[in-house]
Order: C-alpha cells, then structure tokens, then sequence
C-alpha cells in the first residue's frame, strides 16, 4: 500500500511585482520513506517549491497538505519533523561545530542530553570529531558543507528536504555525504533533494519531478522515464523536456 506523506495540490506563487507566476498549479504527492527529487533549471521555481513545502513562504493559492498513516495532519504538528539543509551554508562561521549545534539543538528544543548525544553520533559518522572545537571558518568546503547537513538534521527528522548538499565539494566528500543520506532514508527518512548534479540525482533518487517556467513537465521513477523514453541518462532526459539555451 502506498503511504503518502505530502500532498501538493494547484500550488501557485506570484511574487509582488513579478510579472509571471514562479509556480503555476503544481500538484503531485511525495511518499514516505523514498527519495524524491525536484530538477529543473535555473529559475524553473525549484527553490520556492522547498520554501512553501517548509512553511517558508506560503504560496499564492493551491495548498501543501503533511500526511502521517493517511491521516492529515496540521503544519505546526509536523513542523518538528522536518529538516532543510538549503544550498547556502546556514551556520555562524565564529563558532565551532560543537557550538553550532549547540545552538540549532536548542532552537529545536532539545534538552542538554539529547543535543550532547546527537552532536556526538553527527560529528563521529561525518568525520568531524577531529576539528569539533576549531571555528569553522577554517574549514575546507567539503567540511563546512557537513557542518550544513549536521545541522540540519540535529533533531532526527522524519522528512528532510536538501537544496544542491553537495554542490561545489571534491568527489571523495560527495560520496561519502551521499552515502550517509542513503543510510538515513534507509533507516526511514523521507527525502526531498533537488540539485544540478543529474548524474548523483540519477543514482539517488526513487523518483523524480521535473520543473520548468513553474510548471510540472515529467514525473515518475527515474529508470522508468529513461525507458519510456529510451533515454540513456537523466541529462539526457533534462535537455529532452528544457532544450539547451541559456537559463538565468
């Protein structure tokens, strides 16, 4: 049986003086426990998609609606459970690691224990134990994007959303984050990424949406789309449905 777990429906968005819509009625659901992914290019609405599904922004008309065993839950019950790691490093870059997550616990109202515990298990499994008390500043990109993921997901959330988690890191540090994120949905978080790296979201994810100009123009499991439109890779696929000019 399918669970759903977020249900998006007719979702517009028109920014004040924007002479277009940014959305323009996306409907699809995400299910529990798999790895979806929102891909289009530059300005396709991705980034205000993961806003409005986070209570970041609320859209123009059209609603999100959070599920858990079928049943609808409110926003402010499920906000707890949920983990955004935007592209964006979204930390005090004066502080260290420890620090940070220190702070973020408290802000999800963990107690002592609970932040000194969870601090200890992210730090250790990101290899980040080593430089847990240096600020991070000092720090390379692979390990400040760590830092971003570690902070994220402090609280054990149930549903995570990551905008572009491992853009412009070396491949050793990318496939270790990746990997990590394979654990996590494995063992039961429900995954919402999206980033331009076609080949990771190739690999990554169960399922795909694929968006442009604000408007849902595929969507399915990525090896079924390939096949249906016997396609050999999902950046064949992307050029496909958004042609190859210039995007800004």
């Amino acid at each position: 049986m399918i669970d759903t777990r977020i249900r998006i429906t007719d979702i517009r968005k028109r920014y004040p003086k924007a002479y277009r819509e940014s959305l323009c009625g996306l409907g699809f659901e995400i299910q529990t426990g798999e790895k979806f992914g929102i891909l289009g290019p530059n300005g396709a609405g991705k980034t205000t998609l993961i806003s409005i599904l986070c209570g970041i922004l609320q859209p123009s008309s059209g609603g999100v609606q959070y599920l858990d065993r079928g049943v609808p839950v409110q926003f402010r019950e499920i906000r707890k459970e949920l983990g955004f790691v935007p592209q964006d490093y979204a930390y005090f870059e004066e502080l260290t690691p420890v620090q940070n997550l220190e702070y973020f616990g408290a802000l999800y109202n963990l107690n002592k224990k609970e932040i000194r515990k969870n601090t200890e298990y992210l730090l250790e499994v990101l290899n980040l134990s080593n430089v847990a008390r240096k600020p991070v500043h000092t720090f390379s990109g692979g390990m400040k994007r760590r830092v971003n993921l570690a902070i994220g997901i402090i609280h054990q959330p149930t549903i995570l959303f990551l905008d572009e988690p491992t853009v412009g890191i070396d491949v050793q540090s990318k496939l270790a984050i990746i990997r990590f994120l394979n654990e996590l949905n494995t063992s039961g978080t429900t995954i919402i990424y999206t980033s331009h790296h076609l080949s990771e979201a190739e690999q990554f994810c169960d399922r795909i949406v694929l968006v442009d100009q604000g408007k849902k123009i595929a969507m399915g499991p990525t090896k079924a789309l390939l096949q249906q439109h016997k396609l050999k890779d999902l950046q064949d696929l992307f050029i496909q449905f958004t042609g190859e000019g210039y995007r800004d």
